[in-house]
């Protein structure tokens, strides 16, 4: 029950698969204006949610709740057969395929199978070697870009992850969790 028609409306449309909304960029379709209001922020660049402990700036309140795991360091997703804890279900999910074995993606070279689809990705520079992302800085070749933007933090003294006992800066995520055992 509704007590207007509009969101009676907007309701049916859950039904219809109708998605009236569309992208004056890209064409994509939407059910509702709001969610292709969110999706606009791709083309435009806006960030509106901004954490207040390292300043980074998100483009989706989802993705910004998903951040601040990182500050808070909760791990609510537990494996129910090791009890390692996760910050999200699809990253327990992941880990749940070391336990079953199962692997689902398949090189179509040498059909060698892996886990997940990142760990296939990474394996098909073995066939191609192919590195397309270079440092402006000192011309080093990097085979994906997210290791090219970690590079980067070399030449650019960027520290993003921050002890949030000692203050103490550093370049990696790893880094970090490395430290944190002096607190423990």
């Amino acid at each position: 029950m509704f007590r207007c028609n509009g969101h009676l409306k907007m309701h049916m449309i859950i039904h219809t698969g109708e998605k009236p909304f569309k992208c004056q960029v890209c064409d994509k379709m939407f059910t509702h204006n709001g969610a292709l209001k969110e999706h606009m922020r791709i083309h435009t660049g806006e960030k509106p949610f901004k954490c207040e402990l390292c300043e980074k700036m998100f483009t989706y309140n989802g993705h910004f709740k998903l951040h601040m795991i990182i500050h808070t360091g909760e791990k609510p997703f537990k494996c129910e057969i090791c009890e390692k804890m996760f910050t999200n279900k699809g990253t327990l999910k992941m880990h749940m395929r070391i336990h079953t074995g199962e692997k689902r993606f398949k090189c179509e070279i040498c059909e060698k199978m892996f886990t997940q689809n990142s760990h296939l990705k990474e394996h098909m520079i073995i066939h191609t070697g192919e590195k397309r992302f270079k440092c402006e800085v000192c011309g080093k070749m990097f085979v994906r870009n997210d290791k090219l933007m970690i590079h980067m933090r070399m030449h650019t003294g960027e520290k993003p992850f921050k002890c949030e006992i000692c203050e103490k800066m550093f370049t990696h995520y790893g880094t970090l969790k490395m430290h944190m055992r002096i607190h423990n």
